[in-house]
């Protein structure tokens, strides 16, 4: 099955959110719908108060759409309940955050094992050794976060994500905290874990150079999805953005 034919791993119909009511009302999606592909790599991007981070958000169940639906593979999130959303997030979803979220008192390895940990499952021994060797932090298992680099925490933290299996992996702007040099190594295990485990990722960021990794650029504008650009490089995109905020 080639990836055009696959499924899309989650899909947003007529997605719309307002926060307020009555004149003080703002609305930050309208009526967005938008499809992300199963082994691909998309990233959302669009100028400041675009709504990309509200989309994401309600994509990944942290946030409840004011109407529109919302599905990550055949689940539909909308009206589920907490206990129903909180399993689902757990069994299906990924996250890589700004902020690294590592607990500093476990080591790398312990960090990585968490979500299975949680859950009580035990790992798939091929993933795990397949995830840790593509992470490239094998002999770095043993350290504690604050004996890493901000680079390889947010590796460890992208590891933790992969290793549950997750239908998708949302990345709310992974690279945001890190240099460029510890950037380019994230975002090119983003793109690895995408050519060669197979994965779903979904990035927001504010970087055209980060967004050129991905398969994929959908942009928003003032709540509403405008334009998308396939195989992007930093030029296009920058470009885009140029047009968008104009």
């Amino acid at each position: 099955m080639t990836r055009t034919q696959a499924p899309p791993a989650v899909v947003a119909t007529n997605l719309t959110k307002i926060y307020g009511h009555g004149d003080a009302a703002v609305h930050a999606l309208r009526g967005v719908s938008v499809a992300f592909h199963t082994g691909a790599f998309t990233a959302i991007m669009g100028p400041s108060g675009s709504g990309k981070s509200t989309l994401m958000h309600c994509l990944a169940g942290l946030d409840t759409a004011t109407s529109g639906t919302v599905r990550v593979g055949e689940a539909e999130l909308t009206g589920l309940s907490d206990r129903r959303l909180t399993l689902l997030r757990r069994e299906r979803i990924g996250f890589v955050f700004q902020a690294f979220n590592l607990l500093p008192t476990l080591t790398a390895e312990q960090n990585i094992r968490l979500p299975l940990d949680i859950a009580a499952r035990q790992p798939d021994q091929a993933l795990y050794d397949r995830v840790i060797d593509t992470v490239g932090l094998r002999d770095r298992l043993g350290h504690r976060p604050a004996e890493l680099s901000g680079g390889q925490q947010q590796r460890v933290a992208v590891a933790r994500a992969l290793i549950s299996k997750p239908q998708v992996i949302f990345a709310d702007e992974p690279t945001g905290n890190l240099d460029s040099r510890s950037g380019a190594e994230v975002l090119s295990f983003l793109r690895t874990s995408v050519r060669e485990l197979g994965q779903t990722i979904v990035m927001v960021t504010h970087d055209p150079v980060a967004a050129s990794y991905a398969d994929r650029v959908v942009f928003l504008r003032d709540g509403e999805l405008v334009t998308e650009v396939a195989a992007p490089t930093p030029q296009t995109v920058l470009d885009t953005l140029v047009k968008l905020e104009a």
